[in-house]
């Protein structure tokens, strides 16, 4: 982790999340990886306990922007998605050598303009980049889920698990 850089867990915040590919390569320029790493992420969101509340997947990187997980922290669910992941590809045959950076970036979100400006910046991404004419061309972010209410790959805003927790502790 880089010196400068401090993680908050344990504080109700947001996490906006970065990853990137091992040398910031293009390994998911496929679309399935991508599905893949969308799969794998729904997998961990029931395991951990965590709402998504935007992501998007590049060919070089990955953007979350979730809640504080139920088990475990933010450092567990990223380390869980690269495992899961790399694992899949390398049992498949498609890839043998890294895949993932050893390490993400990881901001806290603390109000909601800051949330809608991470939302923005992930769903303008794909655009921004010159890979799709439009946002709603890029299948592989959340933002079908909140313009057109379509589900993803990934649940988005599901608050199920916390709003149980609250109403059982009441």
């Amino acid at each position: 982790m880089p010196w400068s850089l401090k993680r908050y867990y344990n504080t109700g915040a947001i996490h906006f999340i970065t990853w990137s590919c091992y040398q910031r390569k293009p390994l998911l320029d496929n679309p399935g990886r991508r599905d893949l790493v969308l799969a794998v992420l729904e997998l961990m969101r029931l395991r951990y306990r965590f709402a998504v509340v935007g992501y998007v997947v590049m060919p070089e990187h990955v953007h979350l922007l979730i809640s504080e997980p139920g088990i475990g922290d933010p450092s567990k669910i990223i380390q869980a998605v690269k495992l899961r992941v790399s694992r899949r590809l390398a049992i498949g045959g498609g890839f043998c050598v890294r895949f993932w950076q050893t390490r993400f970036y990881d901001f806290n979100v603390w109000s909601q303009q800051k949330e809608v400006e991470k939302l923005k910046y992930m769903h303008r991404n794909p655009l921004v980049r010159g890979l799709v004419a439009s946002p709603e061309d890029w299948q592989w972010s959340s933002y079908l889920s909140y313009a057109y209410k379509e589900p993803g790959l990934v649940r988005i805003n599901d608050w199920t698990w916390w709003e149980n927790k609250i109403r059982s502790a009441g």
